[in-house]
């Protein structure tokens, strides 16, 4: 069965790759390659939220840096926010941390096609992109803050939050793409 080439099927298409050769027999076996598929993609998706966790936990260990820079500094104006900013995406990595694996669960309701799972990659490649965007932004709030730059720190910590925030709803939605719903 080939992929839809999408982005989120490279981490797919790259632990398929790199199947041994009694697994790449069992692909072949009727009944089997199914499983075996599935089997992939859910390594595939454990990969991924593997990433967006090991990303949010640097950019929480770079805000609590920025946190104790400005508390250090005495710019108590931002550093409430910033405590704010630090505590949500403890929570957003941890939810993708200890999130269920591989879409279990769903097997025992719904029945899931490739195609589904497909989308469900696709789906957390977005959310991998959506870790950056939270990076880069918790990088421009550091670099502000790093530089002395108070005045443009309290709107960099809000959009940074706006950024882990777009993350959390979006993570929160994954059930439903399984689902189809989305």
């Amino acid at each position: 069965m080939s992929s839809s080439g999408t982005p989120g099927s490279a981490y797919y298409q790259s632990g398929r790759s790199q199947t041994g050769l009694l697994e790449k027999i069992e692909l072949f076996l009727p009944g089997f390659r199914g499983y075996k598929e599935k089997e992939l993609r859910r390594e595939s998706d454990k990969l991924v939220r593997n990433q967006i966790y090991m990303r949010l936990s640097d950019s929480l260990s770079k805000t609590k840096d920025v946190y104790r820079s400005l508390v250090n500094q005495g710019v108590t104006e931002t550093w409430d926010d910033t405590d704010r900013l630090s505590a949500r995406l403890e929570r957003v990595s941890q939810q993708v941390n200890h999130s269920e694996y591989g879409y279990a669960g769903f097997f025992d309701i719904v029945k899931v096609k490739e195609p589904q799972l497909d989308q469900m990659m696709d789906y957390d490649y977005k959310l991998l992109q959506m870790s950056d965007n939270v990076g880069q932004a918790i990088d421009s709030l550091k670099d502000s803050v790093d530089n002395e730059r108070w005045n443009e720190a309290r709107g960099k910590v809000l959009a940074a939050t706006k950024q882990v925030d777009s993350l959390e709803e979006a993570y929160n939605g994954r059930k439903q793409v399984i689902l189809g719903a989305q």
